[in-house]
């Protein structure tokens, strides 16, 4: 390189004239105009193409099908993973765990656990009578009628009145238990 004037400018010189990038050819068979118009080679191609003049570029798109050979469960899946532009996902939440509410916050003294507990107890709908009556028999669900009749039976013995001499505790407790069998066994044979 050298220098055409007094002044700093470095460029090159060329003595021959700028040469003109040349056009490619249409890729159709046979056709002798310019390919400016790039298509896919196919589905499991999209970074290579063919370059068509716009004649042909229209007729191949005209004819091509993206979905072809595709069952239509595969053509679903292939909808569904390309509106996320095939990006694994998971619902919202499910990766979080059981995290306690923080924010990040560092904090030793436990200022913000009554907060948590606030949420965590509004969060908690209040349990059905049915899961209220598993609980007096002691059992957790899901059970069956024979499961509940024996918790019952042992259940009536250990709190019957006369077992008891007549406490009341064990009275009321024989009433609460007795309760929770009938509630029972009418939602199961519902």
């Amino acid at each position: 390189m050298r220098s055409t004037s007094t002044k700093r400018s470095w460029r090159q010189i060329h003595d021959h004239a700028e040469e003109r990038p040349q056009t490619r050819a249409c890729d159709h068979p046979g056709c002798v105009h310019a390919g400016e118009y790039r298509a896919p080679k196919g589905r499991d191609q999209l970074d290579q193409y063919y370059w068509f003049c716009l004649d042909h570029v229209r007729a191949y798109n005209a004819s091509w099908d993206f979905y072809k050979g595709m069952s239509p469960d595969e053509i679903e899946d292939e909808i569904r993973r390309s509106t996320t532009w095939q990006r694994p996902t998971w619902p919202l939440g499910a990766k979080t765990g059981n995290r306690r509410f923080n924010f990040g916050i560092h904090d030793p003294l436990g200022v913000f656990d009554d907060v948590a507990e606030d949420l965590e107890k509004a969060r908690t709908r209040p349990p059905t009578p049915e899961e209220l009556a598993l609980a007096e028999l002691e059992l957790a669900g899901p059970v069956t009628i024979a499961e509940i009749k024996a918790a019952y039976k042992v259940l009536v013995k250990r709190h019957h009145p006369d077992a008891n001499n007549g406490d009341k505790e064990s009275e009321e407790r024989f009433k609460r238990i007795s309760q929770a069998y009938k509630l029972l066994m009418t939602a199961l044979s519902a």
